[in-house]
C-alpha cells in the first residue's frame, strides 16, 4: 500500500546563486534575455518569423530520429526486469493523470474530441487514449520506424477490442515537426484539435528559434478555441542548478547523467546537453527556458494555465483516490521494504533512507510506497505544463 506521506527528497542546491523567481531565472540562464525580449516584442526585419520561412536544415533533427528509430521493442518480462521500471512506471502514471484532467476540461463526453500526439513513439500514449473515448488521433513524429511501431500497436489494438467498442480513428505522420508544417500533411485540412499533447519531446526543438517556433506552431494553430497544449519537458532552470552545483560539466547518479558542453554560459537556444537514462534516453537534447517558451505561445494565442515540476503535480494529484489507486495498478512506485516476492530495485548504500526514516515512524502503515533516491532525482528534473487556447 502507498503511505500518503510518501514524499520526494529534497534535492542538493546550487552555490548560493538561484532563486525560483522568474526574473533570477532569466540572470541565470542568460544575460542576453532582455536583448532577445526587445527582439520578440519588436517586428524587426532581421528576424523572419518561422511562420514566413521555415529552416531546411537537417541538424540535430537526423540524431534524434536515427536514435529512436534503432531502439528495440521489448517485452513486459524485459521490461519488467529493468532497473527503472517503477520511474517509467511513475512517468506514465503523470502523463496518464495529466491526459485524464485536461480531456475531462475539454468534455469529452460532449462530442466527438480529436487530439494530436505530437512526437508520438512507438504509441506508448495510444491506450491512454483508448481509455478516454476520443473520436480521432493524429500521431507524428520525427522517426520513422516508431511511426510505423505505432501504427501497428494501433491496428492491433483495434483487431482485439472488445465487441461493439468504438475505438477512435487514427492517422500516422512521419515528419520532423520542428521543421515542417503538419497543417500541409492532415488528410482533412479541416481538422481542428481539442487536445495536442507532446510528451517529452518539445526540448529536441530548441536548437533554434525557427525550429522551436515551428514546433510550437505545429501544436498550437489547428486547436480550438478552450484546446489545450500539454506536455512534459526538463526544467532549465534545475539542470542548470545542479550543474553550477556539480564539480565538474556532468552530475547524476546510478540511472541518470546529464553532461554539458560547458559551465556559466547558457544561450537561450541551441544549449545542448548529453542526457542518458538506463535503457530508455542516449541522445543530446537542449535546454528549454521556459519563460521564453510561454512568451512565443503567446503568438498563437495560447495561455499559460500552469507548469508544475514533477514532485509539485505528483504531490498534488496523488491526494485523490482515483490517482492513488491508478498509481498502484500501474505500479508506479515500489513496496518498502522489499522481500523474496518482491526485491528492492537498488541495493547500493543510502538509497532507501528517506524511505527507512518514514517507516520507523509510530503508526505508519507498511510498506510504504516509495521510490530509490536515484529515481526521485531523475524525476525532479521534469516539468508539466499546460496551455490553453483563447477566443
Amino acid at each position: 500500500m502507498m503511505a500518503e506521506n510518501s514524499i520526494l527528497p529534497t534535492v542538493a542546491g546550487g552555490k548560493g546563486t538561484f532563486s525560483s523567481d522568474t526574473e533570477k531565472e532569466a540572470e541565470v540562464l542568460s544575460g542576453q534575455t532582455s536583448t532577445l525580449k526587445r527582439k520578440h516584442e519588436s517586428e524587426s526585419e532581421e528576424y523572419v518569423s518561422p511562420t514566413k520561412k521555415l529552416d531546411t536544415g537537417e541538424g540535430h533533427s537526423q540524431k534524434v530520429a536515427t536514435h529512436y528509430n534503432r531502439l528495440q521493442e521489448c517485452g513486459l518480462a524485459e521490461r519488467s526486469r529493468s532497473r527503472i521500471i517503477h520511474l517509467r512506471n511513475f512517468n506514465n502514471w503523470m502523463k496518464s493523470v495529466l491526459i485524464g484532467e485536461i480531456l475531462d476540461k475539454v468534455g469529452r463526453g460532449h462530442r466527438g474530441v480529436a487530439v494530436l500526439d505530437l512526437g508520438c513513439g512507438k504509441g506508448g500514449d495510444l491506450l491512454k487514449w483508448r481509455k478516454a473515448r476520443i473520436s480521432r488521433l493524429v500521431c507524428a513524429d520525427i522517426a520513422d520506424v516508431s511511426v510505423e511501431q505505432c501504427r501497428q500497436r494501433y491496428n492491433d489494438m483495434r483487431s482485439r477490442g472488445y465487441p461493439g467498442e468504438r475505438i477512435f480513428n487514427a492517422e500516422f505522420i512521419t515528419a520532423d515537426c520542428a521543421r515542417e508544417l503538419l497543417s500541409e500533411k492532415l488528410s482533412d485540412p479541416k481538422l481542428r484539435f481539442d487536445v495536442c499533447s507532446c510528451q517529452f519531446v518539445y526540448h529536441y526543438s530548441f536548437e533554434s528559434e525557427a525550429q522551436a517556433d515551428t514546433m510550437l506552431r505545429n501544436a498550437c494553430e489547428r486547436l480550438r478555441p478552450g484546446g489545450f497544449f500539454i506536455g512534459t519537458t526538463p526544467d532549465a532552470y534545475e539542470l542548470v542548478k545542479r550543474l553550477e552545483a556539480s564539480d565538474s560539466n556532468s552530475f547524476g547518479n546510478e540511472v541518470y547523467r546529464v553532461t554539458f558542453q560547458q559551465k556559466g554560459s547558457y544561450p537561450l537556444f541551441g544549449c545542448q546537453y548529453d542526457f542518458s537514462l538506463e535503457g530508455v534516453v542516449n541522445v543530446p537534447e537542449f535546454l528549454v527556458y521556459f519563460p521564453l517558451f510561454e512568451e512565443m505561445a503567446k503568438r498563437y494565442n495560447m495561455r499559460l494555465v500552469y507548469k508544475k515540476t514533477f514532485h509539485e503535480f505528483f504531490e498534488e494529484k496523488i491526494k485523490n483516490e482515483q490517482n492513488k489507486i491508478l498509481m498502484q495498478r500501474m505500479q508506479g512506485l515500489e513496496a518498502y521494504p522489499g522481500d523474496d516476492r518482491a526485491r528492492l530495485a537498488s541495493d547500493s548504500p543510502g538509497e532507501y533512507d528517506h524511505a527507512e526514516k518514514i517507516a520507523e515512524n509510530h503508526g505508519v502503515r507498511l510498506p510504504l510506497g516509495t521510490l530509490s533516491k536515484s529515481e526521485w532525482e531523475a524525476t525532479s528534473i521534469y516539468l508539466v505544463f499546460v496551455f490553453e487556447k483563447m477566443p
